[in-house]
């Protein structure tokens, strides 16, 4: 899995910051996306990057404030110019389906995929083949939600060395093994995969919060995750601002990755205050407190490896 921030700033967009959107990239399943948020330009950011927006699969989007919306029906629409036929699912807050329905009813835009729109609550769960996404509700100004990506347990790598000393020599019969509790060959011989299979790959653990105050309250929906990407959208000094606009500062984003015992945070969502050295002591200023801490920018990809190196 890949990380690729296409907006890193909040509320408005500045020269060095588009609006709140990012890119999850599956690469093992033939380079499908999900994206989370779609502020104003956000396809117009996509053109600076490798994403396809045919690959796109799911929008996930966290509130319903238009720098994080804006960009929505845009994309929505040029897909279907980009060679996009295949399915789209868009879940968002109550309100979602009919700032959709109405932007493309308005503008005449028909659509040459199926798309579906779920409107999300606070407890709900997808439950995909590899993934399951749960959702729980934030404290902002309207309703705001955060994303729990739970990547399932994998079958450990086959063995080869074990398969050829049983004369099995690789071919299609390697992933007919892979694939099943137990294969019987030609020969009558049985395989069973827990013989031949190394220790069960764990599932990675990923979280993007929408904007919220008092982060600290959801230390349990985060814990042990592997990556935490949240909203720091004022620094330590102006932690009483940020609880006033319902943001979170980048202290108390440190103090809940510390706290939860997550491996990786990356601060986004930044106000367009600070600049430059500014920006340096904003992260410098996590760090002390939570030093595997990243500042996230417009275009930065990262990878999610299994295990993060602190």
């Amino acid at each position: 899995m890949n990380i690729t921030f296409l907006g890193t700033g909040a509320g408005l967009p500045s020269k060095s910051r588009n609006v709140s959107a990012i890119a999850l990239h599956f690469m093992e399943n033939q380079g499908s996306v999900w994206l989370f948020d779609c502020g104003e330009a956000t396809q117009h950011q996509i053109l600076h990057t490798s994403i396809r927006p045919r690959k796109i699969e799911k929008i996930f989007i966290t509130h319903l404030h238009g720098d994080h919306i804006y960009g929505l029906p845009g994309l929505l629409s040029s897909r279907s110019f980009q060679e996009g036929t295949t399915p789209l699912t868009v879940y968002g807050p109550k309100g979602i389906k009919q700032f959709i329905e109405t932007s493309l009813s308005v503008s005449g835009t028909q659509l040459l995929y199926p798309l579906h729109i779920v409107e999300i609550f606070d407890g709900y769960q997808l439950n995909e083949t590899n993934f399951i996404v749960d959702v729980i509700k934030l404290e902002h100004g309207i309703d705001s939600f955060g994303f729990r990506i739970t990547e399932k347990d994998q079958i450990g790598e086959l063995q080869v060395d074990k398969l050829k000393k049983l004369g099995i020599e690789p071919g299609p019969i390697y992933q007919q093994i892979k694939a099943n509790d137990v294969t019987h060959l030609p020969s009558g011989q049985q395989i069973y995969r827990k013989d031949v299979v190394g220790p069960m790959k764990k599932g990675r653990k990923l979280i993007i919060f929408g904007d919220t105050r008092n982060p600290l309250q959801f230390k349990d929906f985060i814990d042990q995750s592997d990556l935490l990407i949240h909203e720091a959208t004022f620094n330590g000094n102006s932690q009483e601002i940020a609880y006033q606009y319902f943001h979170s500062s980048n202290v108390e984003v440190a103090q809940l990755a510390k706290q939860a015992g997550v491996k990786k945070l990356v601060l986004t969502h930044i106000s367009a205050r600070y600049q430059d050295e500014e920006l340096s002591n904003f992260l410098s200023e996590a760090c002390v407190i939570f030093p595997s801490t990243i500042l996230a920018e417009d275009f930065l990809t990262i990878k999610v490896p299994r295990t993060f190196d602190n």
